[in-house]
């Protein structure tokens, strides 16, 4: 890992100076970073993965070869929270399933940008081109399907697909919470996945507008190959496990490293984590997306989840002394 900007501070902390530590489930965290680890190339990592298989104590593995590192970038810590959807829909559009799943078309994958939301769906864009992958019935948990990156359909036979992010079309993410806020729609504390839902089916027109005002556009590819147990692939291609994996913005953070969390709010969090996907949105230091699960339930957690806290970086000790400016290794 290289340092994101100039900016960037690098602070080393003992074990000790984590809050709650002590009481995690460490053999949790410690299978979730075994699912990744091989993934690691670098001779520390590939060495420390080799260890991680033999081990009686999980939580002296982490302290014998790893040390905490606060990551700083000048921006406020923020913790949200994420979950793969289930959505009912089709392999063959009809009346009732109608909005469809787009595949990567072949000129995205040769320039990286495409048209903008608005132009895909206002004008049909992508229509008639063989890229759908199924029909589903709701555009609005559509849209938040997008957001996610991947989910499950429900076909009308039970089947379940599972479907993940294939690529965007290479325009920025906007926040619809941020821009119902800056519109005086609701006030910060007031906005959640649920509530900007609900808001946009009362306001069908209006909605729909509101929509169009993000212009990020997600395709997806089919993996139904992955177990229906198993947790959606997150960025490293393995399966991401309830609240032991988090989205990173891998600037700063190696995907595959241990991240402790320490979210505040209204349900405190202090886990160890591992960083095993991104997240279009996931931009800074502090800025961290705990993976929830799947189905309702998971949605509604991580869509009540916007709280402030700290996000520090398990690395290998010679790689964490190694970020600190001269003087101070």
């Amino acid at each position: 890992m290289t340092p994101a900007s100039a900016e960037t501070t690098y602070s080393v902390l003992d074990f000790s100076d984590l809050n709650g530590w002590e009481d995690d489930d460490h053999a949790a965290a410690l299978d979730s970073f075994r699912n990744t680890c091989l993934d690691r190339k670098e001779p520390d990592w590939e060495s420390l993965c080799a260890v991680s298989g033999n081990i009686e104590n999980p939580r002296a593995f982490f302290e014998l070869f790893f040390r905490p590192v606060l990551i700083e970038d000048g921006q406020d810590p923020l913790f949200t929270g994420y979950f793969e959807p289930e959505l009912d829909g089709s392999l063959q559009r009809d009346g009732r399933y109608r909005y469809p799943l787009y595949s990567v078309p072949p000129e995205v994958r040769r320039t990286g940008s495409f048209l903008t939301r608005r132009q895909i769906e206002e004008n049909g864009a992508l229509s008639g081109r063989g890229l759908e992958i199924a029909w589903v019935d709701d555009p609005v948990e559509l849209f938040f399907l997008q957001i996610q990156g991947s989910g499950r359909v429900r076909l009308p036979n039970g089947r379940m697909i599972r479907v993940g992010y294939g690529g965007s079309n290479g325009h920025d993410y906007r926040s619809i919470g941020v821009e119902m806020v800056r519109r005086g729609i609701y006030e910060p504390h007031q906005v959640s996945a649920q509530v900007i839902k609900n808001w946009v089916r009362r306001n069908p027109a209006q909605g729909k507008e509101l929509l169009w005002h993000n212009p990020s556009y997600v395709f997806f590819r089919e993996v139904s190959e992955v177990p229906a147990h198993r947790g959606p692939l997150g960025a490293m291609n393995r399966s991401i496990t309830p609240l032991r994996s988090v989205a990173v913005d891998p600037r700063f953070v190696p995907l595959g490293a241990p991240v402790w969390i320490e979210k505040e709010g209204e349900t405190p969090i202090r886990r160890l984590m591992i960083a095993q996907d991104t997240g279009s949105a996931i931009k800074g230091a502090q800025r961290a997306d705990i993976f929830f699960g799947t189905g309702d339930q998971a949605g509604r957690s991580a869509g009540r989840l916007r709280d402030p806290g700290r996000m520090l970086v398990l690395l290998p000790i010679q790689r964490a002394y190694a970020l600190l400016p001269e003087g101070e290794q």
